[in-house]
């Protein structure tokens, strides 16, 4: 008797393996499911994503290459105070950029945009990497064109348009930690008028492309203005607001351009951190909203 209720003990204990496995295998399957779509894994299967990050990749070397000549040109000039220049250079080239580019891939060209669109749910994770690393690429592509092409004597002098904290000739320089807070504020300033507007998407629509392009355009030019004049510092270049735009020269030109070049990937980074808690608690109805309630 005792024989056979051990065997079906042993019979229930193996249905119950048995059934138990399939179960376990559905669950590790449906959360592995779940984790790649939170991610938005599925689209690199998407030519479209492949599509949207060759462009930003084209964006960004065009960008870099146009921008950086440009604002070199406006250094080199023979004007009294030429960097006050580099701000309308800024807005004008951002500008057109942007109109062009927004309606393509979302007009990013820079990872601090696409990491905040990442944390705000407009692009997954998966794109917001490929268009990171297409960024990257560009940022590469565009400065290796530019050092075949410009003068050496220029390229030496401006350090091929890098992000420089202590720059050719100068004693001055600026302290790593004081180029950080520069960095933090003027990017999360940049994301506080530019990109708030940007991502509403009721606004947007009212204002139209052009009007909020203009917008996100004027907030990056006054960033640079603020950099370039507020600090003092003549070796200091001014807030990069890009960190691919520093990866390109600290490459091709290197020297005191991997002088603090953390500053430009970490001052962003924490500016986007800081805007994205700030994001998530503004109010949802704004004041001029509350105010026509009360009138009505």
């Amino acid at each position: 008797m005792d024989s056979a209720n051990s065997r079906v003990v042993v019979k229930q204990l193996q249905c119950s393996v048995q059934t138990s496995e399939p179960i376990c295998l559905v669950e590790n399957n449906s959360l592995k499911r779940k984790c790649f779509a939170s991610i938005g894994a599925h689209e690199i299967f998407k030519p479209e994503m492949w599509k949207a990050a060759v462009t930003e990749l084209t964006a960004t070397a065009s960008l870099m290459f146009t921008l950086t000549t440009s604002i070199i040109a406006c250094l080199d000039s023979h004007e009294v105070d030429p960097k006050l220049l580099v701000p309308v250079a800024v807005f004008i080239i951002a500008f057109l950029f942007l109109v062009v580019t927004v309606p393509l891939t979302g007009g990013h060209m820079s990872p601090v945009f696409t990491f905040i669109a990442a944390l705000k749910g407009v692009v997954t994770f998966t794109r917001a990497l490929m268009y990171v690393i297409a960024q990257c690429i560009g940022s590469i592509i565009g400065f290796f064109i530019l050092k075949c092409v410009m003068e050496p004597r220029l390229a030496y002098t401006y350090s091929l348009g890098g992000c420089a904290m202590n720059g050719k000739g100068v004693n001055s320089s600026i302290k790593p930690l004081d180029a950080l807070l520069v960095e933090f504020a003027c990017t999360f300033v940049v994301l506080f008028v530019g990109v708030t507007l940007a991502f509403d998407n009721k606004r947007s629509r009212e204002l139209g492309l052009p009007m909020v392009c203009l917008v996100v355009a004027g907030a990056m030019a006054l960033a640079v203005f603020v950099s370039i004049t507020i600090t003092g510092r003549a070796g200091y270049a001014g807030v990069g607001l890009n960190p691919a735009r520093c990866l390109g020269p600290a490459l091709f030109h290197g020297g005191s351009l991997w002088n603090g070049h953390w500053v430009f990937w970490l001052g962003p980074f924490l500016a986007c951190t800081a805007y994205y808690v700030l994001s998530i608690n503004l109010p949802k109805e704004g004041l001029v909203g509350s105010m026509e309630n009360t009138i009505s």
